[in-house]
This record gives C-alpha cells, structure tokens and sequence, in this order.
C-alpha cells in the first residue's frame, strides 16, 4: 500500500480496547467515560479486520489500548494473529503494554510468536509512579518485566519524559535499563486529549534538553538501527544498550512515516495528529465479503497526510480531541 508521498504503509497500530488499569496523567482524564461494548469489536472482528491489513501488505502489526492486556480473551487474539508469522506473511507481531499483566501473559506471548515488547515506565521510585499512574503499582509492573526477561522476551521500555515529574531520574533509567538488558526510548508529551488547563504544557520537556543533560554522563554513539516506529537510536557506550527519541514537536518524524492506527471500534486514523478517519466497522459488518472492506482501507491510505500538526505553547495545549488511550499511540 503506498500513500499519496509514495511512502509503503507496512505498519499497523491496533488498539484493541479504550480500558486500561491505569489512569496516567499525560494520557487520561482521571474520570473516564470509556466505550459502550456494542461500538467496540469483538475478537474476531479485529482478528478479520487485521488479516485483511496483513493480506494488502502490512508487515508489522502493534497491540495497544488502553492496556491490550486487560482485554478478556486476548490471549485468542494475539494466538490467532500468530499465525501470519508462520506463514510467513507477517514479519512481526507486538505489543506496547503497563506491565501490569506481563506476569501473567509473558509465557503465553512468546507461546504466540511474539518476541518484542515496548512496557511504559516513566519512573523507578514507587511513590512517584503511583502519582503519574494513579492507579499503579511499580512492584506489580517490574514483577511482570523479570516474567518477561525469564520468558525470553525482548523488553523496550518507553518513558515520557516529564517536567518537574522524572526530568531527574533520567540517568537512572538509562543505568537501570543497562543492568537489566532493556532499551530504552524517552517520548515528547503529546498534545493529545484534555487533561487540565495547563497541565501538559507544564509538562512538556523537550528532549533537545534532555539528550544535552543525558550526554553530561553518557556517550551516545550512532547506529543505523532502526524498529519500523518513529524513534531515533543511539548506543551507550557505557551500558552497550540502545537508548531512542521520539520528538513528535522539536523534530517531527513524519517525512518517513509508514504507519496508521486503528481503534477498538474500527476507526482508521492515518495520521496520530490528524483528525481524518475512516469508517472500517461499517464495510467489516456489512458484508461477509472482505472486498468492500479492503476498498475502504486503500480508499483511506490514499488520504494520508503528509504530516501532523502538533503544537504546544499557550494557546495550543491540545491539537487533538481525543484521548492517547483512544488512538493506542
């Protein structure tokens, strides 16, 4: 599939669920009204839905939520979608998780073919991760990475760097991430959803600053690696591990974009900063056919936009609507 700039669409971001156990302060309003079950597909909706991307030629395919993990009967999900890697169709299959299930689901995931993993985790002190996560529990989540480590699974860990919240801890996770064999990628706040006048712009740390903090203790050495997503890599020279920047604001990473996200209810976004959408859910559960849903998906990648438009000052703390845990990032 390729979009109006000529860029191949390989990679596709399911959100498999709105839910989550959490209720991070960057992502979620602490009050949530989540879907009605009746706009939310079912299992095997997604399962015919994703097959169909993997059949016009994605190559990559990320669960997300919310936290895919709490989904009930995911596990026959991600178990059926496993199969596209025997075949051969599919090169990867993943997922971006809290950790909060890892303990339970790691040996099931590598069971299903998944190899690669991406846990959120913006802090190591417990106090601190209770505030950004309301509801968290960081022994529950770094209970669930050592399941992870034992199971064989590859573990990223995602932290978005925060203002005033985690902006002194960085060297420790790079350290920690060292020790324990996980990359590392640190995020901009995205200026997506309302969360309280202000409260993301007083967030916002660009990572300009914090790579120039980082490179006071840590040698950051090129490569050429690369995950299919948007982050830019780096090897520590001290640690030996990958540590990565996703700047959607200082420097946005459009121009090389191959990726759309789907939502729980069948919302096509080709653009995280954009509004358009298409209506997949309509095409999927009107016909048994898979032709008119599969004329839908080529219909919108034609849409694609070049870029988002992401701004953060005074006047722009959100440039779009809708809730992080809506889009599955």
């Amino acid at each position: 599939m390729l979009d109006p700039f000529n860029r191949t669409i390989s990679y596709l971001r399911v959100s498999v669920t709105d839910r989550c156990d959490f209720r991070c302060v960057y992502c979620m309003a602490e009050d949530m009204t989540f879907l009605p079950k009746a706009e939310v597909l079912s299992l095997e909706e997604l399962d015919r839905l994703c097959s169909t991307f993997v059949r016009l030629g994605v190559r990559k395919l990320r669960l997300t939520g919310g936290e895919p993990l709490v989904r009930r009967g995911i596990m026959t999900l991600i178990d059926s979608l496993g199969r596209h890697l025997k075949t051969g169709a599919l090169d990867e299959l993943t997922l971006t998780t809290n950790g909060s299930q890892l303990e339970k689901y790691a040996e099931q995931l590598v069971a299903a073919g998944v190899r690669r993993i991406n846990v959120s985790l913006d802090t190591l002190q417990p106090e601190k991760f209770a505030e950004i996560t309301r509801w968290g529990k960081l022994e529950k989540v770094v209970a669930g990475l050592q399941a992870a480590k034992a199971a064989g699974l590859q573990v990223k860990i995602n932290a978005v760097a925060l203002r005033g919240v985690n902006d002194d801890e960085f060297d420790e996770l790079i350290a920690w991430c060292g020790q324990e064999g996980f990359d590392l990628v640190f995020i901009e706040v995205m200026p997506m959803g309302e969360i309280g006048a202000d409260a993301r712009l007083d967030q916002y740390l660009p990572l300009s600053m914090v790579r120039a903090q980082v490179q006071r203790r840590w040698t950051l050495d090129e490569t050429d690696y690369r995950t299919g997503g948007p982050a830019r890599y780096y090897v520590v020279r001290e640690t030996g591990r990958r540590l990565g920047f996703i700047t959607p604001l200082t420097h946005n990473f459009c121009e090389s974009c191959n990726r759309v996200r789907l939502t729980c209810t069948g919302t096509l976004y080709m653009c995280l900063g954009q509004n358009d959408a298409a209506d997949l859910r309509t095409p999927l559960r009107q016909s048994e056919s898979d032709a008119p849903l599969e004329a839908a998906i080529l219909e919108a990648i034609a849409r694609k936009p070049k870029g988002h438009d992401f701004v953060i000052d005074r006047r722009h703390s959100t440039s779009v609507s809708r809730h992080m845990s809506v889009t599955g990032g």
